[in-house]
């Protein structure tokens, strides 16, 4: 497919999350995608470095493309799961050269009397059907989930609607049967609990399994209504629930019928992922989120590196630092060296990769840097703010550029993340240099 072909399609996509498809001949499916913005995403695969940002696969993938579809879904949440179901029904050639079986994500659903719902790698299902010891059996499976981060978040925001165990025990096959802390007060379970409550429960992402308040009866109720969600019958779903909401009503039960009718609501908003894009575009603050800051260095145009650094809620956090050695760059280019790095980086941003976007960017520069950066981000169809720390004739910051809001909230959380992009940059550079040296 060509851009002039795509441009034509591209008018007609819409500015909302669901699932994209790339399609061949025969309109046979090459590979699916989850987007927060269905525009934004698929334009990103016809920007000019696609082969350097996203590698030599997807750029054979779109030149075998004949033509792009998608379907439009009400949350990014839903969007997550259809895209989940999808490649598992169509297995998209693309999808799975991408990246191995074993290092998918599953959502388990356990066979027991009160279930766990639980996330687990690909590898680890392998194992499963080769060792009985493993302590599940699968009742119900659903995936394979490309991006581990976003399922975690999508699970974080299931429990909030429907409250399930994961690791606690059940009350009746504990050893201690007297609680040391009173239990909460039961919500249409087994009132006659005395086992100690789970720390899940007292925050309400629990039903109260841990504590017998909860009968079997009820709790299997919780767990369809979990494996229809991930099964994507949303209305299913939503039919089942109105309908007992009803029968509760009918029988004078307005507490079980307000908690239902609770959750339709939540499912009806779900407002959590889909903020995502809103915040992006318009975040009041960005205190206590992600920040990410990048550097280069070289010695007269050698041993070019950059590096990426990550400071959430004023902490550094070395585990997602990042390093690039740089190939495309020529000497002396401070913003091309930028834009290579940053272009390297959100070829992992999701739906394609698993490094969890920032919600602002700390270049080192001014006008121009930051030019560069809204280049790139531009053409993946990104909107996330940035800021630029100007330094002086000794490498000290002198001015921040950027949105004033932003900065005054968050100037210690900035310069903390440019200072270390810095001491990461020169440390990596200094390494790679002796390296060189040495062979």
């Amino acid at each position: 497919m060509t851009l002039e072909e795509f441009e034509k399609r591209r008018k007609k996509l819409p500015d909302a999350p669901g699932v994209y498809f790339f399609l061949g001949k025969d309109k046979k499916i090459l590979y699916i995608g989850k987007a927060t913005s269905l525009k934004s995403r698929v334009r990103s695969y016809f920007s000019g470095d696609l082969m350097a940002s996203r590698g030599p696969l997807l750029v054979d993938m779109v030149e075998k493309a004949t033509s792009i579809d998608w379907r439009e879904t009400d949350s990014v949440l839903e969007a997550l799961i259809l895209e989940a179901n999808l490649i598992k029904t169509h297995k998209p050639r693309y999808n799975t050269d991408l990246k191995d079986d074993k290092s998918f994500n599953y959502v388990v659903i356990t066979r027991e009397d009160f279930p766990r719902v639980l996330l687990v790698r690909g590898k680890e299902l392998e194992t499963l059907h080769r060792n009985s010891s493993i302590s599940f059996t699968p009742l119900h499976t659903f995936g394979p989930f490309p991006h581990g981060s976003q399922l975690k978040e999508a699970l974080r925001i299931v429990r909030k609607i429907f409250p399930y165990r994961d690791t606690c025990t059940p009350c009746m096959e504990r050893k201690e049967n007297v609680a040391e802390v009173s239990p909460p007060r039961p919500s249409g379970g087994l009132s006659s609990a005395k086992c100690r409550p789970c720390f899940n429960r007292h925050i309400g992402l629990c039903p109260g399994v841990c504590s017998g308040e909860i009968s079997k009866t009820e709790y299997r109720k919780i767990v369809r209504r979990i494996a229809l969600l991930f099964a994507g019958k949303k209305p299913q779903l939503l039919k089942g629930l109105e309908r007992d909401m009803n029968t509760a009503a009918k029988h004078e039960q307005f507490e079980e019928a307000a908690r239902l009718r609770g959750q339709v609501f939540a499912l009806n908003h779900i407002q959590d992922v889909s903020l995502i894009k809103r915040e992006l575009r318009h975040p009041s603050t960005i205190r206590s989120t992600r920040i990410e800051a990048y550097d280069a260095a070289h010695l007269q145009g050698s041993a070019a590196v950059g590096v990426m650094v990550v400071v959430d809620g004023g902490e550094v956090q070395k585990s997602e630092y990042r390093k690039f050695i740089l190939r495309a760059t020529k000497q002396g280019d401070d913003a091309g060296a930028l834009r290579e790095i940053l272009s390297r980086r959100l070829a992992h941003a999701p739906p394609d990769g698993d490094w969890s976007l920032p919600r602002l960017i700390v270049v080192d520069g001014s006008t121009a840097q930051l030019n560069a950066a809204k280049k790139v981000l531009d053409e993946y169809g990104m909107q996330i703010l940035l800021v630029g720390v100007v330094k002086d004739e000794k490498h000290r910051p002198r001015e921040i550029l950027g949105d004033t809001h932003v900065v005054a909230g968050n100037e210690q959380a900035i310069l903390l993340a440019n200072a270390e992009a810095h001491r990461y940059a020169i440390a990596f550079h200094r390494k790679k240099s002796r390296k060189n040296l040495l062979s």
